[in-house]
């Protein structure tokens, strides 16, 4: 395989690796978003002890925080000296030359993008879990497991 053909079979990989990881990212903001409105549905109606309260508002606030880790992973980053916003601002000569001359700091780029939404969702999901053991320890207290 030639250089060119290894270069380009890491930049596919880079990419489609940002691709699944904003995927996977999209799926688990739409759960935290479903987790934190149902649980505020039900927790506005039900009687709540204090550790109940205490437990539960931990739990949101760890998925509140999930959401905003989520939320910056997909963050577009338009101040980027690679990628869109450079392409957009060369000409068609500029961009020949760019992209053949320049793919390796591209995928180096790119792996570095990859590597920051991967670390953020991974975090967020470790939130997410810590949030949810909260939210459920929250249920058994309001059901009786303290009086």
């Amino acid at each position: 395989m030639s250089t060119t053909q290894t270069l380009a079979a890491a930049h596919a990989e880079v990419k489609a690796e940002i691709a699944r990881t904003d995927t996977k990212t999209g799926l688990l903001l739409a759960f935290v978003g479903a987790v934190l409105a149902g649980s505020w549905t039900i927790a506005k109606d039900v009687p709540l002890t204090l550790p109940a309260y205490v437990a539960g508002s931990l739990g949101l606030a760890l998925l509140i925080g999930a959401a905003g880790l989520l939320l910056r992973s997909v963050r577009p980053n338009l101040r980027g000296r690679h990628g869109f916003p450079l392409w957009a601002t060369l000409t068609v000569e500029q961009l020949t030359a760019t992209l053949v001359t320049d793919q390796a700091a591209d995928i180096a780029n790119l792996s570095r993008i990859a590597l920051a939404k991967f670390t953020g969702l991974r975090r967020a999901v470790d939130l997410t879990m810590t949030g949810g053991a909260l939210l459920i320890l929250a249920s058994l207290l309001a059901l009786g497991g303290v009086a």
